[in-house]
């Protein structure tokens, strides 16, 4: 089965990085042991310059037979066999140190090297001494090629080792991750038929009761309705949640969407639903535009699914507020708390987990509503908390970027098929009112 376009674009641009981010540390390593290298050699060299001016000025001769010293003043004068170089002797150093009597130390760049010259006073006479470290610049120049020519042999062998690793288990990984989510998706699908038809079945039932049937067989139908309402919501989510790893026909340009005019839909369409269960819905900082950066329908349903979780779980004569404080510090915030039965506060994290159902929580996270809706946060670049007590209620905190103050992840440049991406569907219609569940589950 081959790999969706979302899955094998992501696998191939996270290995390279991978490979070079490593290739760059053992690069760095290298850098830090020649330079380590670097700075020894250069200490021994002009340990040994030292050595051979001092043993020249003491002797009249050099310690070293190899071409690289001349002697010139006095008996010395005719120093090596060897021509001295251009340039040499220093006459000028030769008299300051006549006139004054202080040594001079002097390094000269010429004919393509450096001489390391002294002059001082050997008893009555002035001695120049001259050193040429052509040698030791070799030496140098060779350490500097071998750590370089380490860097780029490390740096093909990761390149190489990043694409041999691809082939070899990242790409089947994520094949079978593809796999999985490909599963995921058809059960659901597969699912949904069926399920449909029993919860019809069991609203037929329903509808044929008569006052004659006893309450131990509308409470069964009852419970059928509910499990068969359940077992929809959740095939719903497992298919939503599976749709958003394929990205490449779900996502959709990220643009700027007004949160404001998305907060009076969502409490528009959940206004008769609150009513009709006796809880006051109030909105406050909906009336001016609050722009954001991101996909319409995804925050939809981020709203959406806030609102409708704090219904849920407010009992008749509570209260539900959602709010949106004026944007500050380069995000905008969107909160909404209702009087409900609230949650144990060790728990305000795991809410967001799948399926997670802490003690004291009641069903206040039963499925996959609220994991969905961080993960569409969390693609926008945003954040989610939640706080609450049980019984006082509970609080859902988003916070979104808002445009030009910068984003944790980004939009992609055009033609990217991986990337961000906020690849959520929308029924708009969903949990607006109890009938309207008990209809369809889906």
């Amino acid at each position: 089965m081959p790999l969706t376009g979302g899955v094998r674009p992501t696998a191939r641009r996270a290995r390279p990085r991978t490979g070079l981010a490593v290739g760059l540390l053992v690069v760095a390593l290298l850098a830090l042991v020649g330079g380590i290298a670097y700075a020894a050699l250069l200490h021994v060299q002009h340990a040994k310059i030292r050595h051979e001016l001092d043993w020249a000025m003491m002797h009249g001769r050099p310690a070293d037979p190899s071409g690289c010293t001349w002697i010139f003043g006095g008996a010395s004068d005719t120093g090596h066999a060897g021509a001295p170089p251009a340039g040499f002797p220093q006459h000028e150093a030769i008299h300051a140190v006549a006139r004054t009597g202080r040594p001079q130390v002097d390094q000269v760049a010429r004919n393509g090297t450096v001489y390391h010259v002294r002059t001082q006073l050997r008893g009555d006479e002035v001695v120049q001494v001259v050193f040429d470290a052509r040698f030791q610049l070799a030496e140098r120049r060779h350490l500097l090629w071998a750590v370089s020519l380490a860097a780029v042999a490390v740096l093909a062998a990761a390149t190489a080792t990043d694409l041999r690793l691809r082939r070899a288990a990242v790409l089947p990984l994520a094949e079978a991750l593809d796999r999985q989510r490909r599963f995921v998706a058809d059960a659901s699908h597969e699912l949904r038929a069926p399920i449909t038809r029993v919860h019809t079945a069991a609203q037929l039932l329903a509808q044929r009761s008569t006052c004659a049937d006893s309450d131990a067989d509308r409470q069964d139908l009852d419970r059928l309705l509910h499990t068969t309402r359940r077992l929809g919501e959740i095939v719903d989510e497992l298919l939503l949640s599976a749709r958003l790893a394929d990205t490449t026909s779900m996502s959709r340009p990220p643009a700027t969407v007004d949160l404001a005019a998305l907060v009076a839909e969502a409490v528009e369409a959940d206004t008769p639903r609150a009513a009709e269960h006796g809880v006051t819905l109030t909105v406050a900082g909906a009336d001016a535009p609050v722009p954001v950066h991101g996909v319409g329908p995804a925050l939809r349903r981020v709203v959406a699914e806030l609102l409708a979780n704090a219904l849920h779980h407010t009992p008749a004569g509570g209260h539900v507020e959602v709010r949106l404080p004026p944007a500050v510090a380069g995000h905008v915030e969107l909160v909404v708390s209702d009087s409900g039965r609230g949650f144990d506060p060790r728990h305000g994290e795991r809410i967001f987990d799948r399926f997670h159902s802490g003690p004291d929580s009641g069903d206040r996270r039963v499925g996959l509503g609220l994991a969905l809706v961080r993960e569409v946060v969390t693609a926008h670049g945003g954040t989610i908390s939640a706080t609450g007590r049980p019984g006082t209620g509970a609080t859902f905190t988003v916070r979104l970027p808002v445009p030009g103050a910068g984003r944790a992840d980004p939009p992609p440049p055009d033609g990217d098929p991986a990337g961000p991406r906020c690849p959520f569907w929308w029924r708009p219609n969903r949990d607006r009112a109890d009938h309207e569940r008990e209809m369809s589950p889906f």
